[in-house]
C-alpha cells in the first residue's frame, strides 16, 4: 500500500473550523520534521489568507487562471512553525471576477495539477476544502489520497456528516475519516477539542495546548497514517515563537 501524501479536509458546514484544523495539523506534522504545503480550495471564504500577512500575488486562484504558467512556489507563503519541518501555504485572495473563473471546470483540472506539483515537492499536501459544492472542492476530494469530513460538535454538524458522506459518493470521492471539532460527535472517528486559543492570531495553538495537540495528532494518524509525537510527548510541547 502506498503511503498517503495528499489529504483534503472538507468542511460540512460553515464554521466547522476546517481551516484552523488544517493549520494546526500542518503545524503538528512540521514539528515532527515533515515539510507540509496547504492549498486553499475555499475560494469564496478565503479564510486561509487570514493566517498570513503581506500581499498574496499570485494567490491560488491566479495560479489556476492568469498565472497558470508560473510555478506553485510563486504563490507559497512560509508559515512559521516549531520543529525541523516547514509549512508553506497558498491561500485564495482575489476579486470576485477571478474567483468566478477559478471555479470553472478547467480551473478545477488545473487545481488537480497544482496538488500533484505540491506533492512532488513536499512530504504532505493538505487541501483546505469547503462544502462539496464547487468544482475545486470536488477536484480536491477526488484527487487527494485521503479525505476527511470535518463537522462541528453540534446537532447541525451531526446531520451534516451523514448528508455529506452521501454527497461524496455522488461525486466519486471516498471518505476515509470523519472529524468533529469543538468537541465530540458520536459518529465521528476523531474528536478535536475546543481550544481556549480560538482566534486566528493565536494559531497555531497546538504547540501550547496539550489536549488540542493530542486531538490533532489523532487526526494525523487516522487520516495520513502518521503519528506525530513532538507536540504530545511529555515535556516536549513547544513554546510559541
Amino acid at each position: 500500500m502506498s503511503v498517503p501524501t495528499t489529504a483534503a479536509l472538507v468542511g460540512t458546514t460553515g464554521g466547522a473550523g476546517t481551516t484552523r484544523l488544517t493549520v494546526e495539523l500542518a503545524t503538528a506534522l512540521a514539528a515532527d520534521g515533515h515539510d507540509v504545503a496547504i492549498l486553499d480550495a475555499a475560494f469564496a471564504t478565503q479564510g486561509l489568507s487570514d493566517y498570513v500577512s503581506g500581499a498574496l500575488d499570485p494567490d491560488v486562484t491566479a495560479l489556476l487562471t492568469d498565472a497558470a504558467d508560473e510555478s506553485l512556489a510563486a504563490g507559497l507563503v512560509e508559515f512559521e512553525v516549531p520543529g525541523d519541518g516547514r509549512v508553506a501555504v497558498c491561500p485564495a485572495a482575489a476579486p470576485f471576477e477571478r474567483l468566478a473563473r477559478a471555479m470553472s471546470v478547467d480551473a478545477a483540472q488545473a487545481f488537480e495539477g497544482r496538488i500533484a506539483e505540491a506533492a512532488s515537492e513536499f512530504d504532505v499536501v493538505l487541501v483546505d476544502a469547503p462544502l462539496l459544492a464547487s468544482n475545486a472542492a470536488v477536484a480536491a476530494a477526488t484527487t487527494c489520497d485521503r479525505v476527511a469530513l470535518v463537522a462541528p460538535a453540534t446537532d447541525r454538524g451531526a446531520d451534516a456528516l451523514g448528508r455529506f458522506t452521501a454527497r461524496a459518493a455522488d461525486v466519486g470521492a471516498t471518505i476515509d475519516t470523519t472529524v468533529s471539532t469543538f468537541g465530540s460527535l458520536p459518529d465521528a472517528d476523531v474528536a478535536v477539542p475546543e481550544s481556549e486559543s480560538g482566534t486566528v492570531a493565536d494559531a497555531p495553538a497546538c504547540q501550547d495546548d496539550p489536549e488540542l495537540a493530542a486531538g490533532v495528532a489523532a487526526v494525523a494518524e487516522a487520516l495520513l497514517d502518521i503519528e506525530p509525537t513532538a507536540l504530545t510527548e511529555s515535556g516536549s510541547v513547544f513554546s510559541r515563537r
